[in-house]
């Protein structure tokens, strides 16, 4: 088989514009329409039927701005190097819902529209579980159990309108008590100026379902196949959830790794929003390990779209090895 040159590439690319004079009509052309489609999809786990649906992207402005102690040089060579912006981290918010034939299970809600404009402190391009969750044929009456990872904005303020109302108003509501507890509790607005919305966003939407509380708790389940796993640090009663069938184990991570790429590579960097920096990176680490060593397949909140994949052992680091993204059933 003949080979092509770089030379002879670019010579044919060259050759290529050279068209003859086009006479016919031109017509206006077709208007931008400047909206995506709806971001659902959808796999099998065993006998459970998964479906990941988006609640929009959420981007960290200026980059740096996630980070504490972080050189400025090292993190944009990192992101330059895995062709990505350095101006910005382009966050995804990856919302999985689980379907085990006896249970609908969603695993965190997103920002949603329940804090008015506080809602959109990371822009405007959050908000769209519900829309999403409908296109994928899901309707939030049909939810049985919402499983938090923990209680910040883009995981919990979606549990209510902007009224108050339920969002769901069949479902039961998982958290670590610890969350529950430091979440709702007023003594807590101190330290970064966002801890008051915090705090008053998570007061509204959790105390909308006190009457509806499931603890999760370390090493048990909340629900048949679906056991928690304490991750401490990015906030107090942070959760993990394995989820096991026939045989396989999928870990939905919450926020363990915002970044697939800064906080993979360097899982000892301090990122901006943990409680507890220092705790996060060696619960980091540990998981991260256990996750690699284990190979299960994980499903994590903020990783690019749809967050599903492997974490591998790379250097003094790991690596993220994205699933194949097509539909699969």
């Amino acid at each position: 088989m003949p080979t092509l040159s770089r030379r002879a590439l670019l010579g044919a690319g060259a050759a290529a514009l050279v068209v003859p004079h086009i006479t016919a009509e031109a017509f206006a052309a077709a208007p931008m329409r400047n909206e995506a489609a709806p971001a659902w999809y959808r796999f099998r786990h065993g006998g459970y039927e998964m479906t990941v649906v988006s609640d929009g992207p959420l981007p960290i402005r200026p980059a740096s701005s996630g980070f504490i102690g972080v050189s400025q040089a090292e993190m944009e060579g990192l992101l330059t190097a895995n062709f990505l912006p350095t101006d910005h981290l382009p966050l995804e918010q990856n919302v999985l819902i689980v379907n085990t034939g006896r249970q609908l299970v969603l695993f965190d809600t997103g920002m949603g529209e329940s804090m008015g404009a506080a809602s959109q402190m990371f822009g405007p391009t959050t908000g769209r579980l519900l829309a999403n969750m409908r296109a994928a044929g899901i309707e939030p009456g049909q939810i049985d159990l919402v499983a938090l990872t923990h209680a910040h904005c883009d995981h919990c303020w979606a549990l209510v309108d902007a009224n108050g109302n339920r969002n769901f108003p069949n479902a039961q509501v998982a958290l670590s008590e610890a969350d529950l507890r430091f979440w709702t509790d007023d003594a807590n607005k101190r330290g970064p100026e966002f801890m008051t919305a915090f705090i008053d966003g998570a007061k509204k939407n959790l105390n909308a379902y006190r009457d509806r509380m499931v603890m999760a708790r370390d090493g048990q389940d909340i629900a048949p196949g679906i056991r928690a796993i304490a991750i401490p640090g990015h906030t107090i009663g942070h959760t993990a959830y394995a989820i096991s069938e026939g045989g396989r184990t999928i870990v939905n991570t919450g926020d363990l790794s915002h970044h697939h790429v800064l906080l993979l590579q360097r899982p000892n960097w301090k990122f901006a929003f943990d409680s507890d920096p220092d705790q996060a990176a060696r619960t980091r680490v540990r998981m991260l390990d256990m996750l690699a060593t284990d190979r299960h397949q994980v499903v994590s909140y903020h990783f690019p779209w749809p967050g599903r994949g492997n974490v591998v052992k790379a250097g003094d680091g790991y690596a993220w090895i994205p699933a194949p993204i097509a539909n699969v059933l």
